[in-house]
């Protein structure tokens, strides 16, 4: 039997669902905790000090996303794996180190006041918050690289577990907060850690054992410059992507109706990444599989990267997104109907984004990511300039332009990313000829 045969699309959704399924799991985390902080007395001011202390993270935090990437692409043996958890370490100490000083310094108090236009009565409370928060990094990075074992061994049903425990038990401590009165920022940031801190431990298990089963303990390992080549462009490529969203606020405070323009896009946003989370992994489905059968998996992602897409239109084109605004979002009507609207100009980036990410796996495949530092910097660049020109010649258009902008944003990073492979790919092709000539 040979491999075409034995690698069936049974088994392509075996490890791509599961992966879809705990990313779109996640992503009710910060429900659980605001839905938690909401019961306090005095709930915007709790969680408007969360959400700044939370922002502050999410900067900070992205250096560590990076390394579940890094080591499902780089490791193939222990010495491979203890060399990248040094480098990891290194990093961790360093954001740990950059973190105690936002917590324990004036420096912090300035970043909140003057970066995140947080009131002088709110610092105290931030700070405090950060303080736990800032914990999280260190057991996001330890799972990270540990998960990035078990998806290169297909176990990706670990992850739907791992995120299913740590909602579980995010939800008993939620429960406790709010039983014993005990309803503060902190406490957000506390349920958020035991998430973290559970999910962690077992993906350490887990991934500890796969690698003593199927990992050599001797190989040629890894270098710091073959890590830091990986590595350094997919910490830019997220650091960028932080910028769009913020500057496209910017934008649309100036559009004829401020308000309803920053809150309609700002809710349709978070719907549209709600439907795109499922395809946070897509790159995986290339790391892992790409090279064992190239059609099936291109057949394969061809048709499960419709399904936002479809969900989106459902949304906007029939009732089912009227009674999904009022009833899940709790929006008013006239929010409601704006923001469904916005949505619709979100079509092209749900058909777009899971094939950006598509070839992105490939890049990182060949180990190109300063090839996707490049497409995203394109995406961002014509965001800005579609918005730019949006905003002056129709700001009537509201919370549209920034849905038009994020999508011909996209789309020109899907064209840069195509036109990047395609050269990539002959270069590559051409590269293997010579070897076969020689």
């Amino acid at each position: 039997m040979d491999q075409s045969t034995r690698f069936t699309y049974g088994k392509l959704a075996a490890f791509f669902i599961p992966l879809g399924f705990s990313a779109s799991l996640t992503s009710l985390t910060h429900i659980i905790i605001n839905g938690t902080l909401s019961r306090g007395e005095n709930a915007a001011f709790i969680i408007a000090c969360y959400a700044v202390a939370l922002s502050l993270f999410g900067i900070v935090e992205r250096p560590i996303i990076v390394f579940r990437q890094t080591c499902s692409t780089l490791v193939k043996d222990r010495p491979g794996f203890k060399k990248l958890n040094m480098f990891m370490l290194i990093v961790i100490a360093l954001l740990a180190g950059f973190s105690l000083l936002l917590a324990y310094t004036s420096v912090g108090d300035w970043v909140y006041v003057t970066l995140f236009n947080a009131d002088l009565n709110m610092v105290s409370t931030i700070s405090d918050t950060f303080k736990v928060i800032f914990l999280v990094i260190i057991f996001s990075g330890i799972r990270g690289i540990y998960q990035g074992i078990i998806i290169s061994q297909l176990e990706t049903k670990w992850l739907s577990i791992m995120v299913v425990v740590r909602l579980f038990l995010m939800f008993l401590a939620a429960y406790l907060f709010v039983a014993f009165d005990h309803v503060t920022s902190m406490a957000g940031a506390m349920i958020f850690l035991i998430g973290m801190m559970v999910e962690c431990a077992i993906s350490v298990w887990k991934g500890n054992g796969l690698l003593k089963t199927y990992y050599p303990a001797k190989g040629p390992g890894l270098t710091i410059k073959e890590i830091s080549q990986f590595y350094t462009p997919l910490v830019f490529y997220f650091v960028i992507q932080t910028f769009l969203i913020p500057v496209i606020y910017i934008f649309l405070s100036q559009s004829q109706n401020i308000e309803m323009s920053i809150a309609s896009f700002a809710l349709a946003y978070s719907i549209v990444n709600l439907l795109l989370s499922f395809f946070m992994y897509t790159h995986q489905l290339v790391l892992q599989l790409y090279d064992k059968n190239k059609k099936k998996v291109i057949r394969f992602f061809s048709f499960v990267s419709l399904l936002p897409s479809f969900l989106l239109i459902i949304l906007c084109y029939t009732p089912i997104g009227d009674v999904f605004m009022c009833s899940v979002m709790g929006a008013d009507p006239e929010l409601s109907k704006t923001t469904l609207y916005v949505m619709q100009f979100f079509l092209f980036k749900t058909l777009v984004f899971p094939w950006v990410d598509f070839l992105n796996g490939f890049l990182m495949l060949k180990r190109l990511t300063k090839k996707m530092l490049m497409a995203q910097v394109m995406n961002i660049v014509a965001a800005v300039v579609c918005l730019t020109l949006l905003v002056y010649m129709v700001p009537q258009w509201n919370g549209t332009n920034g849905a038009i902008a994020v999508s011909i944003g996209e789309l020109v990073g899907l064209f840069a990313v195509i036109y990047i492979v395609r050269k990539a790919s002959g270069a590559l092709g051409e590269e293997a000829g010579l070897k076969k000539e020689a």
